[in-house]
């Protein structure tokens, strides 16, 4: 990053889904349907730095992506057995589902934000 630097610029950089060299412009489109996986947008409009890469350059955002996803299900898991143990295993697995799943779409703009963030180009 050019002009934040420091761990905490970074953290909230990423959780704004900022641009990683000036922390300023949108990674991703911010109007679309609910139902579409988010786009990114090609270059920062800020400082023009290009987001988008070449082909395949995504791939290691998917093993975020799933880190993030169980994680978020252990997490869950837990919360759950522990404020209501008295949930059957397959409410608690039912609930675990429903988080992913309405996490899914954060997961995937997080996995690839967090990716551009460690491999800057």
């Amino acid at each position: 990053m050019n002009k934040k630097n420091s761990k905490a610029n970074i953290i909230l950089s990423v959780l704004r889904e900022k641009c990683p060299n000036c922390g300023d412009g949108h990674v991703f489109k911010q109007k679309v349907s609910i139902l579409q996986l988010p786009l990114m947008n090609e270059k920062c409009e800020t400082c023009s730095y290009h987001f988008d890469r070449e082909p395949g350059y995504f791939l290691g955002a998917m093993y975020l992506s799933y880190g993030l996803a169980v994680l978020q299900g252990i997490l869950t898991f837990f919360l759950f057995q522990y404020f209501i143990p008295t949930l059957s295993t397959l409410q608690q697995t039912s609930m675990v589902i429903l988080v992913m799943v309405l996490l899914g779409r954060k997961n995937y703009k997080l996995s690839r934000i967090i990716y551009i963030h460690i491999f800057p180009w």
